[in-house]
């Protein structure tokens, strides 16, 4: 059973790896606009400043701390409940790739419409994932 936790954890360490690519562009391209971090605080508007790919990268590592907690949450549900089925082990794994393509896509095009369609996908099922936990609850 402890094989439905590894679409978990390989997201937990995408989001680590999106976490590195965010920091090798944002700090080079910091420094080049102020040798001092603390710039940044005191006028906010300069990460505004920063290269497409820099504010891409940190834009993607927020977008995998929103949906996919809802994501972990219904894992946990479905772990700690016993669901532990084919088709939900499936609909992580997809829930997981969708979310790792629609981070390809943000820190290298950025192109909205296909991030778009990824992550309207991804949503879908993941309310699917959440209707299979609850109706499990329910049963």
């Amino acid at each position: 059973m402890t094989h439905f936790l590894l679409p978990v954890m390989a997201l937990v360490l995408w989001t680590f790896a999106i976490s590195l690519l965010m920091y090798s562009r944002r700090i080079p391209a910091m420094g080049k606009v102020s040798e001092d971090a603390q710039e940044f605080i005191r006028q906010p508007d300069l990460i505004h400043t920063l290269p497409a790919p820099a504010r891409w990268a940190a834009d993607n590592y927020n977008h995998l701390h929103e949906q996919p907690t809802i994501y972990y949450a219904v894992m946990i549900v479905l772990f700690v409940t016993d669901q532990v089925g084919t088709i939900d082990l499936t609909l992580a794994w997809a829930f997981v790739a969708l979310r790792v393509v629609h981070s390809l896509v943000q820190v290298t095009t950025n192109r909205v419409l296909v991030r778009f369609g990824v992550f309207a996908t991804s949503a879908l099922v993941l309310l699917t994932l959440a209707v299979r936990a609850t109706l499990g609850l329910i049963a």
